[in-house]
């Protein structure tokens, strides 16, 4: 494969600080790859360094001629004076760019939704990262670099972006760098994975879930004193194994290796125990929701939803930016009063919220940290065991020297930990998480994770973050068109409900023509693949199926096996017959996989 940029023993200081030291990397025609680190290790200074953006102190940074390089930073220079229109295409004349369906793809991708004319300096910080992100995409680069794409978008924006960048050019050509901590992205669009850490640049084959792996190897061999991070990556890949990435068509790393590697890995969760502390703490009645409908003026944003919040619940919310989940969770707090309808909150219930902006933090102003810990003496029960505030901060990452930091100077993700630790020390049994994994490199979104799997109580959480949403909760629901959908296949359904949902208004809407490309859907990519919508939601309703069905009979499979024990051992034909069944439902579940591996290579096209 071509080269087409690189690095050669480059060196980057700052007073304070060195962030690179002799750094020599490639990137050769075909590359996908993703950047982790720890927040601060330099993943956003690496992108800058390969662009040009950013000059080495040390060594130096090459690139073939004629390569150009197209760079998304996580802060935009859009000029608040400027139109959607012309910050996306900027003078380019509109037969010239609305005759290229990618064009269009993309402006309907992710700013169907926004006044083409309106101006920049008027649009909410999403809106104008996604027109952002939208200008440099109709661009036509070599290597694109992007550091948080997914920052702001919702779910269906970030599966858009996803298949977009699959296929944005043929295998063999074209470069992404990519700089995210939503590991559902990683491992949909990488192929590499470079770990940033203590000054060089590691690099891993395959996408996150097979570094995942190789960390643990890597850590299983060199560190005794990194065994308890090590236990944290080996939760994690239990995780990424027995989940629905386990079952994907193109996984990532042999999953038998992995399932060797993890057999003596606990549960996640305790289910049975957290839900005996859920109902100790809480009772028997949280939160039930009878026929709620909340409107504002004509608009009706909650559709008389029916909904029962149970103690120990893990419950996760998904929509579209401005679906109503926001309305949603001020009507659960009994913040919002219902139009119609009534919400009964149990007597016990405490509330505590994680919000998007931390304004729970802004009352400490220049307090340091040690102060407003100091406030604090009581202690949590977390996986069963009482947990100091001093503990807490360990988990959560914080080191001697951060307790002397003003709260006000800590980093966002810092701000982030602090929040959630402080919530959970004053001890709520309702606990409301908005995108909680903001801030967070991947590191500390696993010590998040980890440290809810033992919360005794009832969970709510918002987010974009499909990884995170799959892997901390246990049943998902969608706010689709004001009502609330159950999710048993998870994200995935969604986005399926959602395409329907989407394909339901373009049929009622029958031979009207949008006024400008912005108008297209984001789902346009999906019928390059040759398949009508009629068939593409025929067999996304058969992947579905089959999913339920696969893990009916994994069950009655784990279920056939525990009633062998059961039987007397002397009892040969009894035995028999349940081996012999245990076979029949194998047998089935191999033709369901067959048939699963079927539709999905169709619908990947």
């Amino acid at each position: 494969m071509a080269f087409l940029l690189g690095c050669e023993k480059v060196g980057l200081e700052f007073p304070t600080k060195t962030v690179f030291e002799s750094v020599s990397l490639g990137v050769d025609e075909g590359a996908r790859v993703g950047i982790v680190g720890r927040n601060g290790d330099g993943k956003s200074m690496l992108l800058s360094l390969l662009a040009g953006a950013v000059d080495p102190d040390a060594g130096r940074v090459v690139r073939t001629r004629g390569v150009t390089v197209g760079l998304l930073s996580q802060t935009d220079e859009l000029s608040d004076d400027d139109t959607v229109h012309h910050a996306i295409v900027g003078d380019r004349p509109e037969y010239e760019w609305a005759a290229s369906p990618t064009i269009r793809s993309i402006i309907g991708g992710l700013a169907g939704d926004i006044p083409w004319e309106g101006r920049v300096g008027d649009l909410s910080g999403g809106q104008r990262r996604r027109v952002d992100l939208a200008r440099l995409l109709v661009g036509d680069w070599d290597v694109l670099m992007l550091d948080e794409p997914t920052n702001h978008l919702d779910v269906r924006a970030i599966a858009w972006l996803a298949d977009h960048l699959k296929h944005r050019w043929k295998e063999g050509q074209g470069a992404l760098l990519v700089v995210t901590h939503d590991r559902w992205f990683l491992d949909e669009v990488c192929l590499n994975m470079w770990e940033v850490h203590d000054r060089i640049v590691e690099p891993f084959e395959g996408g996150f879930s097979a570094y995942i792996m190789q960390r643990v190897e890597r850590d299983r061999v060199a560190a005794v004193m990194e065994e308890r991070r090590q236990n944290k990556l080996r939760r994690e890949l239990a995780w990424l194994s027995r989940g629905a990435r386990a079952r994907s068509t193109k996984p990532k790393f042999h999953v038998a290796a992995a399932q060797a590697l993890i057999a003596d890995v606990p549960p996640l969760r305790n289910e049975i125990e957290l839900k005996r502390m859920a109902v100790a703490r809480l009772g028997k009645e949280v939160i039930d929701f009878k026929g709620v409908s909340v409107s504002f003026g004509d608009r009706r944003v909650l559709d008389d939803i029916t909904w029962i919040i149970g103690p120990g619940d893990r419950i996760g919310l998904v929509g579209c930016n401005g679906a109503g989940k926001t309305t949603l969770l001020r009507t659960l707090q009994g913040l919002q009063q219902p139009s119609a309808g009534r919400v009964k909150i149990g007597k016990t219930v405490r509330f505590a919220v994680l919000s998007q902006h931390l304004d729970e933090l802004t009352s400490f102003g220049s307090d340091r940290v040690r102060v407003v810990i100091g406030r604090y003496h009581t202690r949590v029960m977390l996986d069963g065991k009482e947990q100091t505030p001093a503990q807490l901060l360990e988990r959560l990452g914080f080191t001697k020297s951060d307790l002397n930091e003003p709260v006000c100077d800590l980093s966002g993700g810092q701000k982030r930990r602090l929040a959630l630790m402080l919530i959970l020390l004053d001890e709520p049994n309702v606990l409301i998480l908005d995108e909680p994994g903001n801030d967070l490199d991947v590191d500390m979104l696993a010590s998040v994770e980890d440290l809810l799997d033992g919360w005794p109580g009832t969970l709510v959480l918002v987010t974009h973050d499909r990884y995170l949403m799959e892997r901390v909760t246990d049943d998902q629901y969608a706010l689709i068109g004001g009502r609330l959908r159950h999710l048993p296949g998870g994200v995935g359904e969604y986005l399926a409900l959602a395409d329907e949902e989407e394909s339901a208004m373009r049929e009622r809407a029958g031979s009207h023509q949008p006024a400008h490309p912005a108008s297209a859907s984001p789902a346009a990519p999906a019928r390059s693949k040759g398949l009508s919508n009629a068939e593409e939601r025929a067999l996304k309703k058969l992947v579905l199926s089959l999913d339920r069905k696969m893990s009916t009979a994994r069950k009655k499979i784990d279920e056939l096996q525990a009633s062998m024990f059961e039987v007397d051992p002397t009892d040969f034909v009894g035995l028999g017959e349940v081996q012999s069944r245990i076979d029949e439902v194998r047998a089935q579940l191999e033709e369901y996989e067959l048939e699963w591996l079927e539709a999905s290579e169709k619908l990947e096209g």
